[in-house]
Order: C-alpha cells, then sequence, then structure tokens
C-alpha cells in the first residue's frame, strides 16, 4: 500500500469511526471529524500530514510495491 492510498484509509476511518461514537457516545466526537477535515484541507495546501510521517515509518513507500509484498501497511 501507498502512503497516499494509507492516508485515504486512516482518514476515512476516522471519519467513521468519529460518527459512530458521536451516534451512540457524545456528539462531541464530531469534533474529531472537524480535526480530521480541516488536517486533511491543510495538508494539501501546505504538503505537511503527520499522518504521512507514520506511514513512513510503519514501512509504506510512495511507489505502488504490491506487486512485490514489501509493506507492512498492506
Amino acid at each position: 500500500m501507498t502512503v497516499e492510498k494509507g492516508i485515504r484509509v486512516l482518514a476515512g476511518t476516522m471519519v467513521l469511526v468519529s460518527l459512530a461514537l458521536a451516534y451512540w457516545v457524545s456528539l462531541y466526537w464530531l469534533w474529531l471529524t472537524v480535526f480530521v477535515g480541516a488536517n486533511l484541507v491543510q495538508s494539501a495546501f501546505t504538503n505537511l500530514c503527520p499522518a504521512e510521517f507514520f506511514l513512513r515509518k510503519l514501512g509504506c513507500s510512495d511507489k505502488d510495491d504490491s506487486q512485490a509484498g514489501g509493506c507492512c501497511c498492506g
């Protein structure tokens, strides 16, 4: 899995978890959705994404190496 796909999976998962927690626990969990959305917007303009750093540390690469199976992220 590439870093770009990993970021999409992570952001989508965080939004869905946030919505589920807002429905079943507290509406304050919607602030997590706001944070994820704001982070995606700022990363589009600044090219600074904390998730990108952590996914690279986990072994994800910038190129698609799904054929080689060398990434621990997928």
